[in-house]
């Protein structure tokens, strides 16, 4: 083979590549991105299993004896809500696009739910398997919350108060103190050594020298979670301010912006996806918190209601305001994610 002849091979390799190039790029416009929220967009089977499951729940409550001395009206009816809510939902994604896509994501999770239910019911209420009164069953958790719903209310909205409190000034005061020390050079040397060294300490460490210094325990608690959202809204503010690129501000100041615009309007919007960073680390410190500071000095709230029941050795009790938590807390977080979402609307992309 002579010097032309390779030539002329390697030049249709070439042109063989160039052109399988150009088809791949073609089928990658053409295919669809993956969405990850709705990987599974036909499920109808699974839509009517879980009406089946919930339904096998139901029937599994009548049919087989108890082994324990529980109500069942609550959780009948509890089961029989969900069947008929999982019914008219299905009904109306048959006509709603957006509300299939969602029933077909979540299919497969209730359904799952729903085993998990007999599962429970099976193994405490029908064949005393799981000792009491460590392990009541999910009835008896509903019974409980029938028959203590005043004290519930009660406590959850004193917990919800205290948090709200709390968790507001905490936030006022990190988004203030990190501004502070990310824009001004003597602020950072002053205060930024006091947050490493006091911010890192948990905040339930300092529970015996509040409950002394403070009046009573609700200025107590709520200084608490003060202290335990301040640090990482403090710290996360701070550091998205310090790396904002300089030439924002730099184009500011070519048009004329003074430094209460470039604090305002340039620094704080430009770290508020680190300052939601650092909301999302406080709500999660800020239940913890919250919980163990009524457990010990508390006349009131979820987790005063928590210690309470487990001196008696009512551990029903004790997963009704589990469950609470688990409803109130994620309420909480999806309201902070709508709010994000509001704000941070121009970084949707990027968050998502």
């Amino acid at each position: 083979m002579n010097l032309q002849e390779a030539n002329i091979i390697k030049a249709e390799n070439t042109t063989n590549i160039i052109d399988f190039r150009r088809n791949e790029r073609k089928v990658k416009v053409k295919s669809k991105p993956f969405d990850a929220l709705y990987w599974k967009p036909s499920s109808t089977l699974w839509r009517i299993i879980n009406i089946l499951i919930f339904a096998l729940a139901l029937l599994v409550s009548f049919i087989i004896p108890l082994k324990q001395s529980v109500i069942l009206d609550p959780y009948r009816f509890f089961l029989t809500i969900l069947i008929a809510y999982f019914i008219v939902i299905n009904v109306i994604a048959l006509f709603n696009s957006k509300i299939k896509a969602k029933v077909n994501h979540n299919a497969q999770l209730y359904s799952g739910l729903g085993l998990v239910l007999i599962i429970w019911d099976l193994l405490t209420t029908k064949s005393n398997a799981l000792p009491l009164p460590f392990f009541p069953s999910f009835a008896q958790i509903l019974q409980v919350i029938v028959e203590d719903y005043g004290t519930l209310v009660v406590s959850t909205g004193h917990s919800m108060r205290l948090l709200v409190i709390g968790f507001t000034i905490g936030t006022i005061l990190g988004i203030t103190t990190g501004v502070l020390i990310g824009w001004y050079r003597q602020w950072h040397y002053w205060i930024f050594p006091i947050i490493k060294i006091i911010g890192v300490v948990p905040a339930t460490a300092w529970i015996p020298i509040v409950m002394f210094i403070f009046p009573s325990s609700f200025y107590a608690q709520i200084f608490l979670i003060v202290i335990c959202v301040w640090f990482p809204v403090a710290f996360m503010t701070s550091s998205g301010i310090e790396n904002l690129p300089k030439s924002y501000f730099e184009a500011a100041r070519t048009l004329g912006a003074k430094e209460e615009f470039l604090v305002f309007k340039v620094a704080i919007p430009g770290a508020m996806p680190s300052i939601f960073t650092g909301i999302y680390t406080a709500t999660g410190i800020s239940f913890a918190t919250l919980v163990v500071s009524e457990m010990i000095g508390a006349k009131a709230g979820l987790g005063w209601y928590i210690n309470w029941a487990k001196g008696w050795s009512n551990y029903a009790k004790v997963y009704a305001s589990i469950i609470i938590m688990a409803i109130v807390f994620s309420v909480v977080m999806a309201i902070i994610f709508k709010i994000r979402d509001r704000v941070l609307s121009w970084q949707k992309g990027l968050l998502k």
